[in-house]
């Protein structure tokens, strides 16, 4: 810590306290202050001067710069004469406490009393021995006369300058408060027309999941009317069909498969999206998951072109989750990769994440990929991706969404990673302990 003394004035009488004040302004504009800083340095130093003056204090007043760190401060001491028994009025020290950044009470090295002001030069000065020696060249060139109506002419100026920029401030800060007030009725009509909208959206969402359900529930018994027709006739239990029959049967038990599968998944999405589906927590063991998984999934695999493997997991613990919607989750990833590859394989795998304590099931296969632009588009309602396969693999478009939201009910996310021609592999991240507050959620839906 520095300190570079300025000068120092004396306080005999109350002609002294004008010229200390005089002295803080000098002092304070030729260290840089702004004018307001300038009258509030020379304000609380002429108080404080003329509280000691009146309580007998006496003494002098020293000006000096106090470095600390980078920052530099300008510092007031006055401090009582010797022998002085007076102290300051309590009002004065609180008028110092206000327009100072700091002011300390104590006793100086002879056992009087002073009190120290500090106010801290602008950021953008720096007072070195050149700049300190121009300043108490200025001074001593600028010495003042102590003139009581001078000083008051001064302060006049000053208290006039002073209340033109409050009545400035003022009338900005009406005028400030009219156009918040302005912004606070837009804000207020604005929200009104949020929840008016927001209101809206929940009951058209309301009666699009109430459509689903009931279309879904309308179109699965007709359907599964016509895909057992369709079997009955293909197992020729009403005699024998000609080749042409026969193909126009199986394009019929074709169509009617994908649309019960379409109304499988508009019957799911409108469950969670009404809060009624109710999660199944139990222990799950990943290998019995895969073993499950392989057998029924290899009527889809054609092993000629395509190889599903399901790596062995080096994680041999049971975890908390709802074995039914990840097999579910699984088996729209692998039935995906499954149609978009057309050579190479297809493998399933799970690991443990230790430090996220999460169990995460990927899925990686070597099929068409997925462009950066379409990652966020699959997982869309109805959206697909224009390709041949895709025209030759027809899809619902819900898939991919349906695995989000189940991911979402399980507490987990769904992730993928994609480049074109090369492959893609999707995931599907679970907490290793099923979040309580889920369970409660929906088990009483």
């Amino acid at each position: 810590m520095n300190v570079q003394r300025i000068l120092a004035v004396g306080l005999d009488d109350e002609q002294d306290v004008v010229l200390v004040r005089q002295r803080a302004r000098q002092v304070s504009h030729l260290l840089g202050f702004s004018q307001q800083d300038q009258v509030r340095i020379a304000t609380a130093v002429s108080e404080v001067a003329r509280g000691a003056c009146q309580a007998g204090f006496g003494g002098r007043a020293a000006f000096l710069i106090r470095e600390a760190g980078r920052r530099q401060s300008l510092e007031v001491t006055i401090s009582g004469g010797k022998g002085a028994q007076g102290s300051l009025p309590d009002d004065t020290v609180v008028t110092a406490h206000r327009l100072m950044d700091e002011c300390d009470v104590a006793q100086d090295e002879q056992g009087a009393g002073a009190i120290t002001m500090r106010k801290a030069l602008p950021p953008q000065l720096w007072i070195d021995n050149a700049r300190l020696a121009k300043v108490a060249a200025q001074l001593a060139k600028d010495s003042p006369v102590a003139n009581t109506y001078n000083e008051l002419e001064l302060q006049n100026r000053e208290l006039v300058a002073t209340l033109a920029e409050l009545r400035e401030r003022q009338e900005d800060l009406l005028s400030l408060t009219r156009e918040l007030e302005d912004t606070n009725r837009g804000i207020v009509a604005l929200y009104a027309e949020i929840e008016d909208k927001a209101d809206r959206l929940r009951r058209a969402d309301e009666m699009k999941s109430r459509f689903l359900s009931n279309t879904s529930h309308e179109l699965r018994t007709p359907l599964s009317s016509i895909r057992a027709l369709a079997k009955l006739l293909l197992d020729r239990m009403d005699g024998d069909l000609t080749p042409e029959q026969e193909r126009q049967v199986r394009f019929i038990e074709a169509a009617a498969a994908d649309l019960s599968e379409l109304v499988n998944d508009l019957l799911d999405l409108a469950k969670i999206e009404a809060g009624r589906v109710e999660v199944v927590v139990a222990p799950i063991v990943v290998d019995n998951l895969f073993r499950a998984l392989k057998g029924m999934l290899r009527p889809l695999v054609d092993e000629a072109r395509v190889d599903l493997i399901f790596e062995p997991c080096d994680y041999v613990e049971a975890f908390d989750s709802d074995e039914g919607k990840i097999s579910q989750v699984l088996r729209n990833f692998i039935s995906n990769a499954l149609k978009f590859t057309e050579q190479g394989a297809v493998r399933v795998s799970a690991f443990h994440d230790p430090e996220a304590d999460t169990i995460t099931f990927a899925v990686a296969d070597t099929g068409i990929g997925i462009s950066p632009d379409n990652l966020q588009l699959i997982f869309e309602e109805f959206s697909q991706i224009e390709h041949p396969l895709q025209r030759r693999s027809k899809g619902t478009g819900l898939g991919l969404p349906l695995c989000r939201k189940l991911a979402d009910l399980l507490g987990g996310r769904v992730d993928v990673v994609s480049q074109p021609g090369v492959g893609s592999t999707f995931s599907l991240v679970l907490p290793r302990f099923f979040p309580a507050q889920t369970v409660q959620r929906n088990a009483g839906t």
